[in-house]
């Protein structure tokens, strides 16, 4: 068993404490990421094949994968995959309008003669990065396309390594990608923020990666918009002295298997239930046929935590901000009205991070390093434009242009003042 120890944090206590932060030195990615970003802005698709040779070991000539192409991945889905595939593609879809529906545009006259209001604009074209990873994720296309399409994206472009498992073309064409690329990597990155000779310029690049795609998004925004700077995935699961230790350390490993750098948590009051857990954890970990990958996230990047009172287990959770916030006490829908950090929350034992990751409707794209403190995921509003706009009328110009002249004098604005002044000055003139 391992011995307790003090957290930094005020009333918890870790049973587990992780070896390592998951927040690494990343200057050798960066200096790398600079250079393939200038040489493929530079020379296009010659660079994005240098680097598919270098990186991916792969020969492509042609980028772009053909509609035949297309239509053979989709028939070489089996049955039930194609199925189970269509089925999160609905649900998703559906949870996409029902949010779209609560994003409206706006008339409002402020002012006598003042109108302001608002417009929902799609954005014109939009590219969503496919990872490869280490199984054929065939959720993933589904949670940044299928969404783009339901905001009303004029093109939606997706690009996957070349090496990718040929299910997650099929993913991508049945979410209703309208053009699909073999290009991986920060190249890929690259070909949709400045465009190739294959590759259209898209306005915003959407989609998790490795370190070098996500390295590589923070670098080209500013010209094309980004989601988010997602690290590596992380559950944390919040629970009371009625949890279960056996479901929690499951969902945990469920987590933790997806990816070496994967950081797992349990916050609890109970010490009991923390150190059950604990137990648990090694015991399954003794079957997992992906205990390799688990076991190292585990060692390195896992903790349990008992908190000496509840308020100190949600202060906690919103320290840690976690991507996947799961809530296991009695009263599990009171307990998380109290929560205000994560990326998605799961409220009750029988809302497993695993549905949502790969069917359920919400989406999977989400905050990660503490990012759930001031934003959530990926969603169909991130693939639309809030544009203001106003109108004036004779009264409206009465309203507001004495107080911008005067403001812009005192600013010493001279041309603001004109500017504010004209209107007014040639309405009095007419009258």
């Amino acid at each position: 068993m391992t011995s307790a120890t003090t957290s930094p944090f005020p009333g918890v206590t870790y049973v587990k404490a992780p070896e390592r932060s998951s927040i690494g030195d990343n200057a050798p990615v960066e200096t790398l990421v600079s250079e393939i970003i200038a040489n493929v802005r530079k020379n296009g698709d010659a660079a994005v094949r240098e680097y598919s040779a270098k990186f991916d070991k792969s020969d492509i000539t042609v980028f772009e994968v053909t509609a035949a192409e297309r239509e053979s991945a989709v028939a070489e889905l089996d049955p039930q995959t194609r199925k189970d595939t269509e089925f999160a593609i609905a649900n998703v879809r559906k949870f996409a309008e029902a949010q779209l529906s609560t994003i409206l545009p706006l008339e409002v006259e402020t002012l006598p003669g003042v109108h302001m209001g608002h417009r929902v604009i799609p954005i014109q074209r939009v590219g969503c990065y496919v990872p490869g990873g280490r199984y054929p994720l065939l959720s993933a296309p589904i949670m940044t396309i299928v969404p783009a399409k339901v905001a009303g994206v004029d093109e939606v472009i997706a690009c996957l390594p070349p090496n990718a498992h040929k299910a997650m073309i099929a993913g991508c064409h049945l979410s209703g990608a309208d053009r699909i690329f073999r290009i991986g990597g920060a190249q890929a990155i690259a070909a949709m923020a400045y465009g190739t000779e294959s590759v259209p310029a898209v306005n915003k690049i959407v989609g998790p990666g490795n370190a070098f795609v996500n390295e590589a998004k923070r670098q080209v925004f500013g010209p094309v918009g980004i989601d988010q700077l997602a690290g590596p995935s992380e559950i944390f699961i919040v629970a009371d002295k009625t949890g279960d230790a056996e479901m929690i350390a499951t969902d945990m490993l469920a987590q933790a298997e997806h990816d070496i750098r994967t950081r797992v948590g349990l916050i609890t009051t109970d010490k009991a239930l923390a150190e059950a857990t604990l137990v648990e954890i090694e015991k399954q970990l003794a079957t997992l046929s992906t205990a390799t990958t688990a076991r190292e996230a585990w060692i390195n990047y896992g903790e349990i935590t008992v908190c000496d009172s509840e308020d100190a287990m949600i202060a906690y959770s919103d320290l840690i901000a976690a991507e996947h916030l799961q809530v296991h006490t009695a009263d599990a829908k009171g307990f998380a009205k109290k929560l205000r950090n994560y990326g998605s929350l799961f409220i009750g034992e029988l809302a497993s991070v695993v549905y949502s990751d790969k069917c359920s409707g919400t989406n999977h794209t989400l905050p990660t390093m503490g990012a759930g403190a001031y934003t959530g995921g990926l969603w169909v509003g991130a693939y639309v434009k809030i544009a203001t706009h106003q109108w004036l009328d004779e009264e409206g110009v009465k309203q507001v242009a004495p107080p911008a002249a005067r403001q812009s004098a005192s600013e010493g604005l001279e041309g603001h003042r004109r500017a504010a002044q004209l209107r007014l000055d040639r309405m009095q003139a007419k009258a």
